[in-house]
């Protein structure tokens, strides 16, 4: 199984009018640092905040009226749940949004908003999948999960068309990396319309599951630690049918961030950028702060979502030392 660009121009017919093309503005300050041109792709500005409503858009629209009618169910580190929570509203579904207590509070809050069900369960996101699994079983509930399922790597990868149209001259993308249904539908479709450009993933050292999955050469379970990059949080599961064989086809490089590195990200997007974004839309610009990643040509950076509490926002922003995500 695997998504490619002809099931991603699919998608982006199926969620026409119902997500936003997000702006592509030229970073003056990171070009010139980088010595090459660098843009930011504002995908924050999208509706509820974060890139994760194309995919739940796209398989909510996939879904057949009988299956609608039973409604959905996910687990999620905040912003796939909000995203399908805002998605079956439009359609006047029932969901139900499992997640751990790693969540922050402000996402938890904006799901509640929308009218889905929060069921908060243990301390990871294999966890809250237990119990999205049970309610599979005995409610008979729809599973869309946030990464592993082909509609939401296609609608995903719509992101990567506006890319490539936005930036036909892009020589390397840099994606925030977590269970993969980004990155991977990013990269299916930036390489489908330009074969030579590099993806190269971005996440965090603490509890990075697809890069040592990768690393393993099969998916394996590691810790879910506290980490600025929240929303890169979870395993990939150990069952992972798409997006582990896609990221090993795919992309070029992964890159992780130490916990530092991700706050001045953050600080740079806001301080120099004006763009509040949360730790996992500031691993682009962390890891070209930090030299992890060697620029030769025309750069993207996918500023990812900007679900960040306030209060953090703040005492990152001020030069807070971090060692680990405040709680």
């Amino acid at each position: 199984m695997i998504v490619e660009l002809q099931h991603i121009r699919a998608a982006r017919e199926r969620i026409a009018g119902k997500v936003e093309r997000t702006p592509m503005v030229l970073s003056q300050s990171l070009s010139d640092r980088a010595g090459r041109p660098v843009h930011l792709k504002l995908e924050h500005h999208q509706t509820t905040g974060a890139f994760k409503l194309r995919g739940a858009s796209n398989a909510i629209a996939a879904l057949g009226a009988e299956e609608k009618s039973r409604g959905v169910v996910a687990a999620s580190t905040g912003n796939h749940g909000r995203a399908l929570a805002h998605a079956a509203k439009l359609e006047g579904i029932r969901a139900v949004i499992c997640m751990s207590r790693l969540v922050p509070e402000n996402k938890l809050d904006a799901i509640r908003r929308l009218g889905a069900d929060i069921r908060i369960v243990g301390n990871s996101q294999d966890d809250a999948q237990q119990e999205v699994d049970r309610l599979v079983a005995e409610e008979g509930l729809v599973m869309l999960p946030p990464f592993d399922h082909p509609d939401i790597v296609a609608g995903q990868g719509t992101l990567g068309l506006e890319i490539m149209e936005q930036v036909p001259d892009a020589a390397s993308v840099l994606v925030p990396l977590s269970g993969g249904g980004l990155a991977t539908g990013v990269a299916a479709a930036v390489k489908g319309m330009s074969p030579g450009t590099k993806v190269i993933g971005i996440s965090m050292a603490r509890g990075a599951a697809m890069k040592a999955s990768l690393d393993a050469g099969r998916p394996v379970q590691v810790e879910e630690l506290p980490t600025l990059a929240d929303s890169l949080g979870g395993g990939i599961g150990l069952d992972n049918r798409l997006t582990f064989a896609m990221c090993r086809g795919l992309l070029d490089d992964v890159v992780l961030l130490a916990e530092e590195e991700i706050a001045a990200g953050i600080r740079h997007a806001y301080g120099v950028e004006r763009e509040i974004v949360e730790g996992a839309g500031a691993v682009g610009i962390g890891a070209l702060l930090a030299g992890r990643v060697k620029v030769s040509g025309t750069t993207v950076l996918i500023l990812s979502g900007k679900n960040i509490d306030m209060g953090l926002h703040r005492r990152i922003v001020c030069g807070e030392t971090i060692a680990e995500r405040a709680a």
